[in-house]
């Protein structure tokens, strides 16, 4: 079986699906899973191999499920009793959780003309992108066909509640000055591996010199505004352009310079 685990990890990296590696690092008293039991799991819950079946390999699945959700990999105890798993086996398992596969994600904040342009190229890339707007016209499947995620209401809220890590990228597009500084506002004290923000230089340094006021000026540092990269062009598939490809520059940690060589004089 591990055989066949091994060959579904490569096969499924070289599709770039997302998945999630369970392995039993420790068992305490009565358990039926073993120490060095793996599993493998998708994205939709489809697995492979087995930590001992039953209420322990149901809780593993959704916590591995959550865990590529996140991008993070995750350590969990799990207690086979009836206060714990309403299992009679009595023992405790530990679990690593290993996601594997590409995590990178792009969040844009808001649903507009940008943020649509935005959304395709992030997909040609390989993003897992998530769609943030409190307006459902401008946030729906029929809109973001494959977006990954699409999350209606509150902007500030739900960027509050949403897990921000050194996997996601953030870009805050929305329709006006205040919902780009509430956004703003939430996600930047959080993990993020970039934080741009559109708008011109005057909208940027308003914005900023209030987040000064308030407190924020530390981070003010680490965040791209106005954002993008200076390729020309103004048409919203230019200015998504400008953004993707300042983004990739960053996750790559490349250098803005020309492909074609200095001639020899």
């Amino acid at each position: 079986m591990e055989k066949i685990i091994f060959q579904e990890i490569l096969n499924g990296l070289k599709e770039n699906k997302k998945m999630a590696l369970c392995i039993i690092t420790n068992t305490y008293g009565s358990s039926p899973g073993k120490q060095g039991f793996l599993m493998l799991v998708y994205e939709d819950g489809k697995s492979i191999g087995t930590v001992g079946g039953g209420v322990l390999e149901k809780e593993v699945i959704k916590d591995a499920v959550c865990a590529i959700k996140n991008g993070e990999n995750k350590m969990s105890t799990y207690s086979l009793t009836e206060s714990g798993l309403k299992s009679h086996c009595g023992g405790k398992v530990d679990v690593f959780i290993k996601i594997l596969g590409n995590f990178e994600k792009l969040l844009i904040v808001g649903g507009g003309h940008i943020a649509l342009e935005l959304y395709k190229f992030a997909k040609l890339l390989g993003f897992y992108v998530v769609i943030f707007e409190d307006r459902e016209e401008y946030g729906n499947k029929e809109r973001f066909p494959h977006a990954d995620e699409i999350i209606i209401g509150d902007i500030a809220e739900s960027l509050r509640n949403y897990n921000i890590n050194q996997n996601s990228y953030v870009v805050i597009v929305t329709r006006g000055h205040e919902k780009d500084e509430e956004a703003l506002k939430e996600v930047i004290k959080k993990d993020a591996k970039y934080i741009g923000m559109i708008g011109s230089k005057n909208k940027v340094n308003h914005i900023f010199n209030k987040l000064k006021q308030e407190g924020y000026e530390d981070y003010l540092k680490k965040v791209y505004a106005p954002i993008g990269i200076k390729l020309g062009g103004n048409t919203p598939s230019e200015i998504a352009l400008s953004i993707i490809s300042e983004i990739v520059l960053i996750k790559n940690g490349g250098k803005l310079e020309h492909c074609k060589e200095k001639p020899v004089l």
